[in-house]
């Protein structure tokens, strides 16, 4: 067998070919001897390893040139975050001393955290640490704390409880309770996730694993079941999440609630009372407990008489885990029993993740009984904190505060931010929660007297507004469709300003949550803004698109430090009163200056220049490449803006093209064969030349950029020449302003591209001065508009075919369209040039996925608009509905409306707080299949310029090849449905597939910004320079080393942390360590299921790699389960006919083969040897190997 060196750029350089060559140890790798004999194909990397993976970026102007952090990271830098740790001895009452290892930088709330996790010790909560008799402070590190070192003795000291502290005891108690429930990460709560790993190794990795020889041949059961094995037709759902059998939950007690009594009455408090508890005990006795300052103990209460003296006996206890051990049996024995199985789960599937996730599907489960969850969900905890001094958390402080912090160095930037991180994820998750609570109607409007639409809201310090065009803001750009996607262009641009962190500039903190069919955008508050009116707060920028425009030095400086890597060209705008105003971001762009006396930017909803291929402007005729294409057309709004990748692109395309014409000037130059007049000649026809030749059709076009890419060291050269050359030959800098005119860069001695982003910005007018700089800067616009069309989208299109990047599901294609700068209304266009291109059959996984994304996504646009007229209690009856109308064969669905509807509708029309915008109730109800096809069909076409053939969900997977499941799944993703685990009949045509009892939940779709590790990220990518030179060990060093950083700044879970793992396990593989390869792959598998999903197509690969390692340690067994649960997701998430399909096969059938079982893995090869031979084509490598 072999393994595929698409990932393994641990061979020597010299080898890059992209088919597998058989000599996988590669030459003079370290380790490659220790390889073993037989070896599994491994697949290809996803995108995002892959992009890291590329060759260093040119040196240029326009980059982001701030110094890189990681270059001055010393190596004694690096020694501060691993400071030698040392144990120290624990002495707690009740149990026998052990050691503990500690680092010197860890707070000694770090030791209480670890001793309330641990098995013999997590039953207390409210206790101190005493060093030789002194109490030792919650938030001191350990290094300051004196007389601390090397088998120093801490005991564990019980202090008496306050109210806050015996909540938090009891809040801990029902954790460890509930610690084995899934019910959390269904619910989507509590950064809670799934994960199932465990359940297909059977806690058999690592130790235990190389204890059990599988190459023992045990007997082992190698058949799959039926729906696994090749050609099966069946997508059953419920083996999706397989039961765990450490679910069936342990009954400890029956209930657990906080009781009727409380709070004690003023005598009681005097007596030490704090609160009393309501038990029911697995034995069915029922108790009353006293929660007082010195522990817990049973009173005389009953249900319906408070009597709060002490119980005979009483049972006093410190913590009320001892409390009920003593009273119930069960309680004792089972408490024990839960808590050796949750010490034995791996951490990383208990942690919690930094954002929530959340599952489209779960089983059917009990409601229980829980005090906790009804405390959370009613008391004034909504938007309240109670472990930060102060209640309320000032968001915008926080958000601030952590920008402001100092980094000079690696540990000061480490802790700058880990802070940002986590204010960033806390505020997520708070205003998730406020803006659900909007739409659910339980937050009060600051203007309840307005319209709903009109309304806005303020709760736990963040300012909630609805997408619905307000007071026709966006009246010129396209109403409410425009006040719908303004929310997402100011969050990109958000992300961008926080990425380029000017120290100065402030942005607000801003999340965006579709929800219900309604998009809320949660703000953090300026201090101040709310006490004036906006008039008065803007000094920078305009209110009104550009009529009154005003500016500001200050801001002028502070932004003119973003336009470099932004890209953004200072500029003049005209205001009412014709006066010239210079700017240097879109006019759009308001700053105003907080209470605070910060300097804030916001609504960035045109940071970066529009897209004339959706912009058609009387008068102005875009190139050719864009005509052709049927562009421009009318879009549904004016706010069409171009990504920042295809900025970058397309400013990278013309460094190369600049360099391109300034060598080859320079090079006749030097030949003596030019003379200046010819020279200028030759450079004015170059520049109105190079924009035909930019390039002439899209094989061209692919092949300069590829050329350029390969040409990068000549570049480099020629770069330097022409720097040598710059200051001394008049005529070189005649060559460059030539080459600089040709590109269109704004500076005629360097190269600089920048946009200016208020071209074609309705209301804008530019002074006549400026005509010149205008009439370039829409010429570069409409360049950028056919670059995306004849270079980029070709370029995706030529990567699907070499299988560089390998879509599974549309999450995956949109994020591969993204990385290239492609938006996604742009898939009309991908789509056709797939359908032409002569390697069609090749392409077949790209159209089949796409046009599954165009019709989901074409579904989503009308369900969110049926949606908006759904009352709370109809909501799961129009879901259901519209799955039936969506994807059941069932020709005429009744939608049942909920029976109190008709009788309500008077009282309805009372009630203030209707949801906004919704004017008949039942509307929804009247949806046919046929109407619902007939508007997906005519969405493709408006929006993606696409014709669907199809009439009904029958019709298009029949002319396209698409499965019902995928499709459910897609659209329950995009919209936050949760389905109920069960086998859906979507073709029957006797019954619907959906009652609205299927319908379990409907989640938020969350859009944020996401705070990056700066340092990690450079470390990481040194470690991946190294690997591809060759050098193993110091490139797995530099990856252990950004783990550290990743770590110290994310937490334990992230999808960073996720690929260093990854390729930690894969570096320890090619060396020959298979124990560290799968201790590490285990781990990445655990935290993609936990953060991106349980079928996400990063996690099949994760299982693949795992399956690869398992069976390098010759455990045959379980590297089979996770290949089969590998081909169970791939078959859900997109079918059988996936060129992943073949690897995965040729794997099953090669460890079939391997325990001997001969007629199934033929089944498998075979069908690896067609899907390798359809997407490879008859005569590739690929194919001979199979």
């Amino acid at each position: 067998m072999v393994i595929k060196t698409d990932e393994l750029p641990a061979t020597a350089p010299a080898d890059g070919a992209r088919e597998p060559s058989s000599q996988a140890g590669g030459k003079g790798r370290p380790g490659a001897a220790e390889l073993p004999s037989v070896m599994l194909l491994n697949g290809d990397c996803p995108e995002s390893l892959k992009k890291e993976e590329r060759a260093p970026e040119l040196p240029r102007e326009n980059g982001l040139d701030e110094a890189e952090p990681g270059e001055e990271t010393t190596g004694q830098e690096v020694i501060v975050i691993q400071d030698t740790g040392f144990s120290v001895k624990i002495l707690a009452p009740g149990i026998e001393p052990f050691s503990l290892q500690v680092s010197p930088q860890e707070m000694v709330q770090e030791i209480h955290q670890v001793l309330m996790d641990r098995e013999d010790t997590c039953h207390r909560t409210c206790f101190s640490l005493h060093l030789d008799g002194n109490m030792l402070d919650h938030f001191s590190e350990l290094r300051s704390v004196e007389g601390l070192q090397e088998g120093s003795v801490l005991r564990v000291v019980e202090e008496p409880y306050t109210v806050r502290e015996a909540r938090i005891h009891v809040r801990h108690v029902r954790d460890l309770l509930k610690s084995l429930d899934p019910s959390d990460a269904f619910n989507g709560v509590d950064c809670n996730s799934l994960s199932f790993l465990s359940v297909f190794t059977d806690g058999d990795l690592g130790d235990s694993g190389k204890r059990k020889k599988g190459l023992e041949m045990d007997p082992i059961d190698c058949t799959p079941p039926e729906y696994i094995l090749p050609g099966s037709r069946e997508r059953p759902l419920c083996p999706l999440q397989p039961q765990n059998r450490d679910w069936k939950p342990l009954q400890c007690l029956k209930v657990l609630t906080m009781s009727g009594w409380n709070p004690p009455p003023g005598n009681r408090k005097m007596h030490g009372d704090l609160m009393y508890l309501f038990v029911i005990t697995a034995e069915d006795r029922q108790v009353s407990i006293t929660a007082s300052t010195r522990g817990f103990y049973l009173n005389q209460s009953t249900a319906y008489h408070f009597n709060p003296k002490p119980a005979s006996p009483r049972f006093l206890s410190h913590s009320l885990v001892e409390l009920l051990n003593q009273i119930s049996p069960t309680f004792k024995k089972n408490f024990a029993v839960l808590q050796k199985k949750r010490v034995q789960r791996h951490p990383f599937e208990r942690i919690a993740t930094p954002f929530q996730v959340y599952s489209w599907t779960a089983p059917q489960a009990e409601h229980a009984m829980d005090c906790v969850r009804a405390e959370d969900a009613y008391t004034s905890r909504l938007g309240y904190e109670e472990h930060i001094p102060g209640q309320t958390r000032d968001w915008n402080e926080e958000l601030q505060t952590t920008r402001e912090l100092p980094r000079k160095n690696l540990p000061e930037r480490l802790l700058r931010e880990r802070a940002i991180f986590k204010v960033h994820s806390d505020f997520t998750a708070a205003a998730t929660r406020g803006a659900m609570a909007v739409i659910d109607g339980n937050v009060m409007a600051i203007n309840p007297s307005e319209e709903t639409k009109m309304q806005m809201f303020i709760w736990n310090n963040i300012f909630f507004s609805l997408g619905f065009d307000v007071r026709d803001h966006y009246k010129d750009f396209g109403g409410d469709v425009a006040a719908y996607v303004a929310p997402t262009n100011d969050l990109n641009g958000v992300r961008t300003y926080n990425a380029v962190d000017v120290e100065g500039l402030y942005t607000l903190g801003t999340v965006v949550v579709d929800y219900r069919g309604y998009r809320v955008t949660a703000q953090s508050i300026i201090p101040g803004i709310l006490e004036r009116d906006q008039e008065q707060s803007v000094i920078y920028g305009s209110i009104d698109f550009g009529k009154t425009v005003m500016s500001h030095p200050r801001y002028l400086e502070l932004l003119e430090r973003t336009s470099r890597p932004l890209k953004i060209l200072r500029h003049r705008v005209l205001n009412d009163r014709d006066e010239e105003v210079e700017l240097c971001s879109s006019v759009e762009c308001k700053g105003i200056i907080g209470n605070d006396g910060r300097h804030y930017i916001l609504d960035l909803l045109r940071t970066f220049p529009p897209d004339l291929n959706f912009l058609p402007v009387p008068g102005e005729g875009l190139p050719e490449e864009c005509t052709r294409a049927g562009f421009p057309r009318a879009h549904r709004h004016k706010l069409c803006c171009l990504r920042q990748e295809l900025v970058d692109a397309f400013v990278e395309h013309r460094y190369l093209l600049f360099m391109k014409l300034a060598a080859l000037q320079l090079m006749q130059q030097k030949a003596g064969r030019m003379e200046g007049p010819t020279l200028l000649e030759n450079g004015g026809s170059l520049s109105s030349e190079s924009k035909p030749e930019d390039p002439p059709g899209p094989e061209a076009g692919s092949e300069e950029e590829g050329g350029g890419a390969g040409g990068l060291a000549k570049v480099k050269e020629l770069a330097e020449t022409i720097a040598s050359d710059d200051g001394t030959d008049p005529r070189s800098r005649e060559v460059i302003r030539n080459a600089c005119k040709a590109v269109g860069s704004i500076s005629s001695t360097a190269f600089d591209v920048r946009f200016n982003p208020d071209i074609f910005s309705p209301g804008v007018r530019f002074p006549e001065s400026c005509q010149e700089e205008v009439r370039d800067q829409k010429q570069l616009l409409k360049d950028a508009a056919a670059f995306l069309l004849s270079c980029q989208i070709p370029g995706l299109v030529k990567d699907c075919i070499e299988h560089a990047v390998l879509p599974m599901d549309g999450a995956t294609l949109a994020e591969v369209m993204r990385q290239r700068g492609i938006n996604m209304r742009y898939l009309g266009k991908v789509l056709d040039l797939v359908l032409r291109s002569p390697a069609r059959e090749q392409l077949d996984h790209i159209y089949k996925i796409g046009i599954g994304e165009l019709i989901t996504r074409s579904a989503k646009h009308i369900f969110k608009t049926y949606l908006q007229g759904v009352e709370l209690s109809g909501l799961s009856a129009a879901i259901s509905h519209f799955l039936n109308c969506f994807l059941s064969s069932y020709p005429n669905p009744v939608a049942h409306l909920p029976a109190d509807e008709l009788i309500s509708k008077k009282r309805n029309r009372r009630r203030r707080n209707r949801p906004p915008g919704a004017a008949d109730n039942t509307a929804w109800a009247v949806m046919t299949p046929q109407e619902l096809w007939k508007n997906i069909c005519q969405e493709a076409k408006n929006y993606f310029d696409f014709s669907l053939e199809c009439e009904t969900v029958d019709q298009a997977v029949e002319t396209y090849g698409l499965q019902k499941i995928t499709l459910l799944r897609e659209i329950s993703l995009k919209t936050g449905i949760q389905i109920l685990l069960k086998e859906y009949s979507f073709d029957s045509r006797h019954k619907p597939a959906f009652t609205e009892e299927d319908v379990l939940n409907i989640f938020p779709v969350v859009k944020h910004v996401n705070p990056k590790a700066s340092d990690a990220f450079h470390f990481f990518q040194s470690g991946q320079a190294k690997v591809q030179q060759g050098f193993l060990k110091e490139g797995c060093e530099l990856i252990n080393e950004a783990l550290n950083l990743f770590n110290n700044v994310y937490g334990a879970m992230h999808v960073e942390i996720c690929a260093c793992l990854r390729l930690l396990a894969r570096l320890h593989y090619i060396m020959g360590d298979y124990a560290e390869a799968l201790s590490n792959q285990q781990k990445a598998v655990l935290m993609s299921e936990r953060v991106m999903g349980i079928e996400h197509p990063n996690t099949i690969q994760e299982y693949m790699h795992l399956a690869l390692y398992c069976f390098a340690s010759s455990q045959l067994s379980t590297a089979l389960s996770l290949l089969y649960r590998a081909r169970y997701l791939t078959l859900l998430v997109f079918g059988e006919d996936h060129p992943e399909m073949a690897l995965l096969d040729n794997n099953i059938g090669l460890v079939l083969h391997g325990v001997m079982e001969y007629d199934l893995s033929l089944r498998f090869l075979e069908n690896a040897l067609a899907v390798s031979t359809k997407y490879h084509g008859p005569k590739s490598l690929k194919v001979a190997l199979r």
